[in-house]
């Protein structure tokens, strides 16, 4: 009877922790970790058979974290934000490998790959072969480029 407290503190805790896996991260760990605060407290007080050692240190780590780690761990999940994959295309100049009309695709080259381009407005003249364009947006696997 002394140890539930400390059961129900580990059972909270894990019950957190699974909250957090089944929400996919999207407290920010918060949740994970103050339950791993909760289950290390109420280890603690069964370990020393003590309602108060549990309920205590489960306060005190979760005040630790709070208080001191949460930025730091936050800080370290969170990088510099770094245009990839094709939004880092937008913007970009661009070879055309293969005369680019309205109506008639064409290709381009960025960097060292090859993609499908087209005019960006149905207005705009052809452009053959050799002349540089600005990649201006992307549908799906097809650049939208206009004249540099």
């Amino acid at each position: 009877m002394k140890d539930t407290a400390n059961w129900i503190l580990i059972i909270a805790g894990g019950l957190a922790i699974v909250g957090e896996v089944a929400l996919g991260a999207a407290t920010g760990l918060d949740l994970a970790l103050l339950g791993v605060s909760l289950v290390a407290g109420g280890a603690l007080g069964l370990a020393f058979h003590s309602t108060q050692v549990g309920l205590f240190s489960a306060g005190a780590f979760a005040f630790i974290y709070l208080a001191f780690l949460r930025r730091r761990i936050k800080a370290r999940m969170t990088g510099p934000n770094r245009p990839s994959n094709t939004d880092a295309l937008l913007g970009k100049t661009a070879l055309v490998t293969q005369r680019i009309a309205p109506h008639a695709p064409g290709m381009v080259r960025v960097g060292d790959d090859v993609w499908r381009a087209e005019i960006e407005s149905l207005d705009a003249p052809a452009v053959e072969a050799g002349a540089t364009v600005v990649v201006d947006s992307i549908e799906g696997v097809t650049l939208r480029v206009k004249q540099a």
